[in-house]
């Protein structure tokens, strides 16, 4: 984007590459805009004349901004997003060609689904699959090709991808979330979950990307002693961005403006090199398909300035790692069922759907776990940057206070808001909020919405996201099953007593103290609440009984859905700690070992020829030095055979669960010890002499 940019082109180029609701006028009919408005909001049945109408104009617009090929866009169980492009060019038998997109190429594509993650939900030989047009979701433009959002499905109809069981996720909870405001009165046409991702990230120089294979395979350094200056004096915070990163920033920012991401804010984050997107609340699932879309800008925009995006948790360790905070509120046409307004006690139906998520998050607390459980996510949860592994809601003094009073059966109190006075004339006075930020909670209520802060930086949040949506929907569930019959004379009375109950019943996951400190694990598993440090740990919570039941009584997850993602994460688990294991084994063997032991050499006939000359100095320095030098040589050739054994037997182990138990508890540990001894070595040996970038010449460059 150019500097100076009128306020009219920034404007005018938002939303440009999206076929948009804007752009359906243009290019629709008003009667058959106004049938795919009832399918968008409504879910009224789409018929082939739609779809070929629609089809059509999809056409003409992208033909019209110079797309060549179609793709249906989609999310398969991996957590990335894929694409198989098709021209909209048709040969003639005359040698001539027209352009074509059919409504039937619109609404159903058929990939080969052979080779994507299915976790035992068809066979290898069974290739086919589709996906569906996702129409709640705008098509967009994407490097001359038209992407159609689109769910992905098995032959069967089993939902191979996370857009599905997303989207049952949101109608449930519609349909709950409606039943409690038919309580109150209300009947709004309908109930969305919005979210705001904040994606965190790195942005390293290209060239010392290059020169780490550990970066280029894993997204992590598997080596790497602490540099000299870290993040301890607190100035990268919101600090002034460099030029380099700003230039980043602002064509990033321009490409998803045209895509119709609505990103807002962007400042340096806690670590060197470590930066933060946030863009506006967005409708869920449209949220999630711009983080995805934004994870994918953010990689193709840094190559571009010879930078290199870094999304893994943990890529540099001491540092700082990345998460994707989720902010999650549940809203109608009209309002926020999140808002406390100025006295939440007094707000029924607020504290109806306050309840609803405390008792969803501390009934289902192990399963929301398994979401941000990752190879990667290992490395950061509860690593003093981010909450621990062990979930638990934050609310902040006025609505604790609230909520303890509900439960204890003394609902008398009004929640106010208090006013910040600042001590100087000149500063205006500020409304406190009814909450602070506890930044140690992985599940915080911050105004209006709750901020998820455990989910990771690389992953798809529509698994959290499902999960969030299907719980608090089941609680709803009960608190209307519940209340339907209650006599209007004795209704307020009746959600009191019914929200006294479940807060007595779930109370144990509210928390407003450290989450970093090892009290609250002591406390938390006197409490009964899971403490799964480990995604090995994690992931069986898939097949539970109750978790199950949760899914399928809600319709978002068939028994056997459920079973193939816990496959899926479970093996992947297993390939990524596998692909990591080997190469720090190979790394040291080749990279490390021989330039440490070429230092050691150099040392000790440089020690040989002094002395042989007759000289008096003792050389001390210079003789303890060689004798770390050759410890430490020992130490990392007894490292690589502990990993190396360590890591056989893993392999041989045919169980994948066993297998993840032994990845997360004897071959991460193992890799540990080598990676210590490797560290120690960085320390001593001549900085000519060391094979890699380091810490300090990767985090600081201009």
């Amino acid at each position: 984007m150019a500097e100076g940019i009128r306020v009219a082109d920034l404007t005018d180029r938002f939303g440009t590459l999206v076929f948009s609701e804007v752009v359906m006028k243009d290019y629709l009919p008003k009667d058959i805009c106004k049938r795919l408005s009832a399918t968008i909001d409504r879910g009224e049945p789409l018929d082939l004349d739609l779809a070929n109408a629609v089809a059509h104009a999809m056409k003409t617009w992208a033909l019209e901004r110079g797309a060549t090929h179609y793709a249906h866009w989609f999310q398969p169980l991996s957590g990335i997003t894929s694409e198989k492009h098709d021209g909209f060019l048709e040969p003639n038998r005359d040698g001539t060609a027209i352009t074509k997109f059919s409504g039937k190429e619109l609404i159903q594509g058929e990939p080969d689904a052979s080779s994507f993650p299915n976790g035992g939900l068809r066979a290898t030989f069974e290739a086919r699959g589709y996906t569906a047009w996702d129409a709640t979701s705008p098509a967009f433009i994407k490097a001359r090709v038209l992407c159609i959002p689109t769910a992905f499905c098995s032959y069967n109809g089993e939902a191979l991808d996370k857009k599905t069981p997303l989207l049952r996720s949101m109608k449930v909870l519609d349909e709950q979330a409606k039943r409690v405001l038919a309580l109150f009165g209300k009947t709004p046409q309908r109930v969305s979950p919005y979210v705001g991702n904040e994606q965190e990230y790195f942005l390293i120089k290209k060239e010392a990307y290059n020169a780490r294979r550990d970066l280029v395979i894993c997204g992590r350094t598997l080596f790497g002693a602490p540099p000299c200056k870290g993040q301890e004096l607190e100035e990268h915070y919101f600090g002034a961005i460099r030029p380099t990163v700003a230039s980043f920033m602002h064509e990033l920012d321009d490409e998803l403006w045209a895509l119709g991401i609505p990103a807002k804010t962007e400042h340096n984050e806690v670590a060197p090199c470590q930066h933060e997107l946030a863009p506006v609340y967005t409708e869920l699932n449209e949220g999630v398909d711009n983080n995805l879309l934004v994870m994918e800008k953010m990689k193709f925009v840094a190559s571009r300035h010879g930078l290199v995006c870094l999304l893994h948790e943990k890529p540099f360790k001491g540092i700082n790692g990345s998460g994707k905070h989720n902010n999650w509120s549940v809203a109608t046409e009209s309002e926020n069922l999140l808002d406390p307004g100025d006295s939440p006690l007094e707000n029924l139906q607020f504290i109806v759907f306050l309840t609803a998520v405390i008792e969803a998050v501390d009934t289902y607390q192990d399963l929301l776990r398994t979401t941000v459980a990752t190879c990667s996510n290992d490395h950061r949860l509860g690593a003093d940057e981010a909450p621990p592994a062990i979930m638990s809601i934050f609310l902040g003094d006025c609505l604790t206070e609230v909520v303890e009073k509900i439960a204890d059966g003394k609902a008398s109190i009004h929640a106010t808001h208090d006013i910040l006075d600042l001590g100087a004339d000149v500063l205006p006075k500020l409304e406190q909020d009814n909450t602070d930020r506890n930044r140690t909670s992985p599940f915080a209520f911050t105004g209006n919405k709750f901020e998820f802060r455990a989910l990771g930086s690389e992953s798809n949040p529509a698994d959290t996201n499902t999960v969030l949506d299907t719980a608090v929907a089941a609680s709803l569930k009960r608190f209307a099953d519940a209340l339907e019959d209650t006599p209007r004379e004795r209704f307020a009375a009746a959600v009191l007593d019914l929200c006294k109950i479940r807060l007595n019943e779930h109370r144990r996951i509210l928390f407003s103290g450290d989450g970093y400190c090892e009290a609250w694990h002591e406390e938390a598993r006197r409490r009964g609440l899971s403490d799964l440090r480990t995604t090995a740990d994690a992931l069986s919570c898939y097949l539970d009984e109750k978790n199950i039941d949760l899914f399928q009584s809600m319709g978002v997850l068939t028994a056997p859905e459920m079973h193939s993602r816990y496959e899926v994460k479970l093996e992947k688990y297993n390939k990524l700690m596998n692909i990591e294991a080997t190469t720090m084994t190979r790394e040291a063997r080749r990279a490390y070992r021989p330039v440490i032991t070429a230092y050691a050499t150099k040392v000790a006939k440089g020690l040989e020829a002094i002395r042989s000359a007759g000289a008096d100095a003792s050389m001390k320095s210079e003789q303890d030095t060689l004798n770390r030098l050759c410890q430490g040589i020992t130490e990392i050739n007894d490292g690589i055979d502990a990993l190396v054994e360590v890591h056989e037997r893993a392999e041989a182990i045919t169980d994948a669960q066993e297998q993840a138990m032994c990845y997360a508890h004897e071959v991460n540990p193992a890799m540990e010890r080598l990676r210590c001894a490797v560290d120690a070595m960085e320390e001593i040996v001549a900085a000519d002499y060391w094979p890699v970038p380091t810490y300090d010449d990767i985090l600081f460059y201009v």
